[in-house]
């Protein structure tokens, strides 16, 4: 998986006081949870961006300067409910020999039988939860929906690698193929027409 770099300092203060002064200087105030402590540190908001507003997923290595290096994860993030301005992040550190859960956009590839048909494609779910080694956690998890016929959907049981396993029931549908309202209007004139008798014909 991609990793961002956040480069950003300890805080020696945790306050209410320090805290607004962080946010009218522009920086975020954050929290490293994971390790033996928790680890207090602020960082500029700019440096959020790529990490934040992005459908990505990706792991990050948060310097602090001093030779301080941990590697994490996003945990949880607070935004103002009407400015959207980062108000607070949470991360989580990630260690080489424990595996971690986290959600990983679907990546759709192929092209179904049921969509060139006349079926209409629809992504059930966008983001899927996987546990892994930091190591082997995905940028994506691929769904193949080439053998997709229309009518058909994509369980969860068809996509995923051996590298980490998928935090979801077996019966969880990733992608369907459903049929458009001018294919089912085309079946339901095609079978009016075939009940019809024929012209001519007698009785």
């Amino acid at each position: 998986m991609k990793s961002i770099t956040i480069k950003g300092s300890e805080r020696e203060s945790v306050g209410k006081v320090s805290t607004k002064a962080l946010r009218n200087a522009g920086a975020v105030p954050c929290v490293l949870y994971g390790g033996n402590q928790a680890v207090h540190f602020s960082a500029d908001a700019a440096a959020f961006k790529n990490l934040v507003y992005t459908p990505n997923a990706h792991t990050v290595v948060i310097e602090l300067g001093k030779g301080k290096s941990f590697n994490a994860i996003l945990q949880d993030i607070q935004v103002h409910p009407v400015s959207d301005k980062i108000l607070h992040i949470d991360f989580f550190q990630l260690f080489d020999d424990k595996e971690i859960t986290m959600e990983v956009p679907v990546k759709v590839v192929g092209t179904s039988k049921g969509v060139l048909a006349g079926g209409v494609l629809r992504l059930n779910t966008r983001k899927l939860k996987v546990k892994a080694l930091p190591k082997n956690l995905p940028d994506f998890v691929e769904a193949d929906i080439t053998p997709l016929e229309m009518g058909n959907k994509l369980y969860v049981t068809k996509v995923g690698s051996p590298d980490y396993k998928i935090i979801h029931p077996d019966n969880t549908v990733v992608a369907q193929v459903r049929i458009s309202r001018a294919a089912m209007k085309a079946a339901q004139e095609a079978a009016k027409a075939a009940k019809a008798p024929a012209k001519g014909k007698k009785k």
